[in-house]
């Protein structure tokens, strides 16, 4: 994986390598590291016999997760280079944000079906993030926590894909599936 395709140890990079089957596996344990991650200390208390304020419980899961976001992107195992973190911000976001991230998700489908790039879909849906949780957590206390730590994780996403925004650009991002763009072999 860190030899072949675009050298990413991600979902994508395994799809286009080993084949869809290895792919969407990599994409589902990515996305369930982020939310055991996430739903990690919930599980931790209910051991304990603790009882947590909401507001603590939160603050847990949203370390939890965002570590797991941080080491997925910047792995130590991997000399600090790794994913995008698309995958697993999904889990993470799942434990914690459910009904803005089935919808970012939707999006993220849409996407990349009419487009047939994964990198568009990702794109997107990082950029729809913050703006869903904004529009969808209006009566929550915690509405501006969760949309800061959602932008500063899609500014992250968008970052890590540098290399996809310069092949867009210049029209030479390959496709997931179908014909690939001229001069990309």
């Amino acid at each position: 994986m860190r030899t072949t395709g675009s050298r990413n140890v991600g979902a994508t990079n395994a799809y286009r390598v080993l084949g869809a089957r290895w792919g969407i596996l990599v994409f589902v344990l990515d996305a369930a590291k982020g939310l055991l991650a996430a739903l990690a200390p919930l599980l931790v208390i209910r051991a304990t016999g603790t009882a947590p304020t909401p507001d603590a419980l939160l603050a847990a899961k949203l370390a939890g997760g965002v570590a797991a976001i941080v080491g997925h992107v910047f792995s130590p195992w991997l000399n600090f280079r790794g994913g995008r973190g698309v995958a697993t911000s999904l889990g993470v976001f799942l434990a914690i944000a459910p009904i803005p991230t089935v919808i970012a998700f939707g999006l993220w489908v849409l996407l990349v079906a009419v487009s047939r790039r994964v990198s568009v879909g990702s794109i997107g849906a990082a950029l729809a993030y913050p703006f869903l949780v904004l529009l969808l957590f209006r009566e929550d206390a915690h509405r501006l926590l969760l949309t800061v730590i959602a932008a500063v994780v899609a500014v992250l996403v968008i970052v890590r894909h540098k290399s996809n925004i310069e092949r867009l650009l210049s029209g030479t991002e390959p496709p997931i599936l179908g014909r690939r763009p001229r001069g990309v072999s």
